[in-house]
């Protein structure tokens, strides 16, 4: 089942993924993909007639709370605003994710 992948196609899921090979790198790479997609192929021949999904590999249970906003001091808020990196006017500055000022900066 090998020669699924070629390189094009790992340079193009590398790009994807934001991850970068070099040149030397890429065969390498493109081999073990293959293997993960002959893996997989082995898989999806598996005859799974009668066998039921599973949900979790335990018997645990996730234990929920309600999800509700409570009030902080103002000795909890100065703490918190004194950790983090930057703050002004009681609030935390963060960098800006999306850039709606059209200079393209």
């Amino acid at each position: 089942m090998a020669d699924q992948i070629n390189e094009e196609e790992v340079k193009h899921v590398a790009a994807l993924a934001k991850l970068e090979f070099s040149d030397q790198e890429l065969p390498e790479f493109t081999k073990k993909l293959d293997d993960v997609m002959d893996l997989f192929a082995q898989l999806a021949n598996v005859d799974t007639t009668g066998v039921e999904p599973m949900v979790s590999p335990t018997d645990l249970v996730n234990v929920m709370r309600e999800d509700k906003a409570e009030h902080a001091s103002a000795r909890q808020i100065r703490r918190m605003l004194d950790n983090a990196p930057d703050a002004a006017a009681g609030l935390i500055k963060v960098p800006a994710i999306i850039d709606e000022s059209g200079d393209g900066e």
